[in-house]
């Protein structure tokens, strides 16, 4: 075990070497700002299915697909609506789709489009 540990290690540091070995930075524009779309999450909208609606909180709770920008696997949750017109315009069954972000530590519904 303790060799396929060091050889497991030795081999990693010999992949990784390459990438460190070389300082040459020439030809690339350090000054550029990055863009808007590399700045941004990705704003894809993932697959919903509405499981309960609590207009007195402003929760939804979603049975939803992988939430690849805030890192969820499928699941069924609740979330924070980001305004009340969300809570009245869906209801428990209604297929949607919906853009999940993380609000100052809340994870918030930001977009929600409801499927035909």
């Amino acid at each position: 075990m303790k060799k396929l540990i060091v050889t497991t290690a030795a081999f990693a540091a010999i992949v990784a070497t390459p990438a460190f070995a070389g300082d040459n930075m020439s030809g690339m524009n350090m000054s550029a700002k990055p863009s808007a779309a590399k700045v941004s999450s990705n704003p894809a909208l993932t697959d919903a299915e509405i499981k309960k609606v609590d207009a007195a909180t402003g929760m939804i709770t979603l049975k939803h697909g992988a939430l690849e920008n805030v890192g969820m696997p499928p699941m069924t949750m609740a979330f924070k609506a980001k305004d009340a017109a969300m809570v009245k315009q869906v209801h428990e069954g209604d297929k949607v789709r919906v853009r999940i972000e993380n609000v100052d530590g809340n994870l918030t519904i930001m977009r929600l489009e409801k499927q035909s």
